[in-house]
């Protein structure tokens, strides 16, 4: 079984607006929701989403919201959950984890569960070098 994947905003954005990815990430994906896993998507995503397009650094035809539940009834991907504790795991990651409070999520998330973080994100690269989270870029 292969470890299953969450993407952080950019590649869910990426993804949803058919963009091209990284072919490894994309194979990954491919691979997954081929055997019937699920694809994880954080509700931080939603958060993030609506902070771009109130900041006007993204444009939608649509609302945040309607983007966001149209991107969970998209083919295998499923909300991540986002409990109490993964947040407060958030505040006391090791190493030197990304400033970024949603990266920190992203990062908090992936270890509590046990999920792959897809992304471009070169913080949470660098961090997954260092072995405290799986990630694989995108």
């Amino acid at each position: 079984m292969n470890t299953p994947l969450l993407l952080d905003t950019c590649a869910a954005i990426w993804i949803a607006e058919d963009q091209p990815i990284a072919q490894a990430a994309d194979d990954l994906m491919a691979r997954a929701i081929g055997a019937g896993q699920a694809v994880y998507v954080s509700p931080i995503t939603g958060w993030e989403l609506g902070l771009l397009v109130s900041r006007g650094r993204m444009n939608l035809l649509m609302s945040p919201q309607r983007w966001f539940e149209r991107l969970l009834q998209a083919p295998g991907i499923r909300l991540a959950e986002l409990s109490p504790d993964v947040l407060i795991a958030s505040s006391f990651l090791p190493g030197t984890p990304p400033r970024d409070p949603a990266d920190r999520i992203f990062a908090a998330t992936a270890r509590e569960y046990g999920y792959q973080i897809v992304t471009r994100d070169r913080l949470l690269l660098s961090y997954a070098e260092l072995g405290h989270i799986e990630a694989v870029a995108c």
